[in-house]
């Protein structure tokens, strides 16, 4: 004779990012790369304030230097920004570089969304540390009516992998979840 049993749901742990989390270093390596590479080439050709139109009205290069936040915030302070910002880059490279390893491998696009920020994150305190402020050369402007904070490839970085993690906090971690159960 046989027992019929109601069906139990096991919760399985997903598979984490562990030491393949390399793969997510290397990423935010590249970002930190190509963003000290850049820096170091438009320091090398401009001098502050300088600007090379590319596309007329709208993109230039121009040679900026952001002694705060973004959006230059607290830019005009007495110096202890630097300090404070770049601790805080830290903190959010450490805490990144952590988890990392403790996303599970099905959150790829969190993981290379969390990788973008740190390598951007390691760039723009690198910046801090060695001059006291970012090095930003990307000027986005319409004409002289309109123009966009300048920024650089630490940023580009920085919004990216934000945009990516957002978009995996609302949309995928959920699915996610439930395929766990």
């Amino acid at each position: 004779m046989t027992q019929n049993t109601p069906h139990t749901q096991h919760s399985s742990k997903p598979k984490l990012n562990g030491n393949s989390a390399v793969v997510y270093y290397i990423i935010g390596l590249i970002v930190l790369i190509l963003d000290q590479i850049s820096k170091h080439h438009f320091e090398a050709v401009m001098d502050l304030g300088d600007t090379i139109t590319l596309i007329d009205p709208v993109f230039n290069w121009t040679l900026a230097y952001n002694h705060g936040a973004a959006f230059s915030f607290l830019a005009n302070q007495d110096g202890w920004q630097k300090w404070f910002f770049a601790l805080l880059g830290l903190v959010v490279s450490g805490f990144i570089i952590a988890y990392l390893r403790k996303v599970p491998k099905s959150a790829t696009l969190l993981s290379v969304g969390l990788a973008m920020v740190l390598g951007g994150a390691i760039g723009n305190v690198i910046d801090r540390v060695l001059y006291g402020y970012v090095i930003d050369f990307i000027h986005v402007h319409y004409a002289d009516a309109w123009h966009y904070p300048i920024f650089n490839v630490a940023d580009i970085g920085i919004s990216i992998g934000m945009v990516l993690v957002v978009f995996d906090m609302l949309f995928l971690e959920k699915k996610r979840s439930q395929t766990t159960i």
